[in-house]
């Protein structure tokens, strides 16, 4: 049987070049460089959770059409 790993002993890798972290400060990601590839990704949709596509409703709720429209 072999020894339980401690929390301290394992390092995690950086989510984006899978190197170890050098310093804490970008931490999960090993720089600023891929903290902000990350942050890209994010800001332009590049991650997407798999789902039905919602329905966009042709009306905002609570605004009514009138005649004058």
């Amino acid at each position: 049987m072999s020894k339980p790993v401690s929390p301290k002993s394992v390092q995690p890798k950086c989510s984006q070049c899978r190197k170890n972290p050098v310093s804490a400060q970008y931490r999960p990601f090993c720089s600023k460089r891929c903290a902000d590839v990350d942050l890209n990704k994010w800001l332009s949709e590049g991650y997407a959770i798999p789902g039905a596509p919602a329905d966009v409703a042709d009306e905002v709720p609570g605004q009514e059409m009138s005649e004058d429209d």
